[in-house]
């Protein structure tokens, strides 16, 4: 699977958050995220633009890997697996026996909509700011997924930088 997805830093999430709902999307859930990152003992995922976060919410835990980062038409791409796990804990024991180690924590407030096949999030992230995301996932065809999303993002008002970078990097770039 890609993940086809662009960040805008916003100063404007309520007109967007009325905007989405203007054109029919829908509110899912909103919830605190709290990912913790980790690095690998054997490579430096810093250094080869991976990614394996165990993120908490609503009860839930999930264990992402995210691959290296490529754009297109603006949009970041990347590999991603997802895996649900029961106890974060005992994961967190058995990563750190094999030599991982925690890089850093991320939390958030995160309104999640939906609006025919894509997933938008309005994040508050803690130490950050505010932020939209516009995500795709495709099995094949990356530049049709990159140029819908761009046409969402202009119909919803979501404009600004691109940000290509994980709120992980946007953080340790701040400490």
């Amino acid at each position: 699977m890609l993940e086809i997805e662009i960040k805008v830093r916003v100063s404007n999430i309520e007109e967007i958050k009325a905007n989405i709902m203007k054109i029919g999307g829908r509110h899912s859930e909103t919830v605190t995220e709290e990912d913790m990152y980790y690095n690998a003992p054997h490579r430096d995922f810093g250094i080869t633009d991976e990614a394996l976060r165990v993120r908490s919410a609503g009860g839930k835990t999930i264990l992402t890997y995210k691959g290296p980062k490529n754009t297109l038409k603006g949009s970041k791409i990347r590999e991603e697996h997802n895996l649900h796990l029961d106890d974060a804990k005992t994961f967190d024991t058995i990563l750190k026996n094999l030599g991982f180690r925690e890089v850093a924590r991320v939390r958030k407030l995160r309104e999640y909509y939906t609006y025919q096949d894509f997933s938008i999030a309005l994040d508050n992230v803690e130490e950050l700011g505010e932020f939209v995301e516009i995500e795709l996932i495709t099995e094949n065809n990356a530049e049709l997924a990159a140029t819908r999303v761009d046409t969402l993002a202009e119909k919803l008002g979501v404009n600004g930088e691109r940000l290509s970078i994980s709120y992980l990097e946007l953080l340790l770039s701040t400490h």
